[in-house]
């Protein structure tokens, strides 16, 4: 078994709870009511898309050596 890093992002929905995403895993998306259900259907959401790569032999990524930034933009 190996340690992998993901980056997830959050996002608050308007009528509540949080989406989220995996952007290193295209299409892994989950939802949860609170901060820490949607963690851990992120968690539940990796592993199941994990399995399937495993299952199709497809290559296993994760955001190792990934490098994050955030542009502020001013526009008008």
């Amino acid at each position: 078994m190996k340690d992998l890093s993901y980056r997830i992002i959050l996002r608050p929905e308007p009528e509540g709870g949080f989406t989220v995403t995996v952007p290193a895993l295209p299409g892994c998306v989950t939802f949860g009511d609170t901060l820490e259900e949607a963690k851990d259907m992120a968690n539940d959401a990796i592993h199941a898309y994990l399995e399937s790569q495993r299952k199709h032999a497809e290559p296993i990524l994760d955001d190792a050596g990934t490098f994050e930034s955030q542009l502020i933009v001013h526009y008008a």
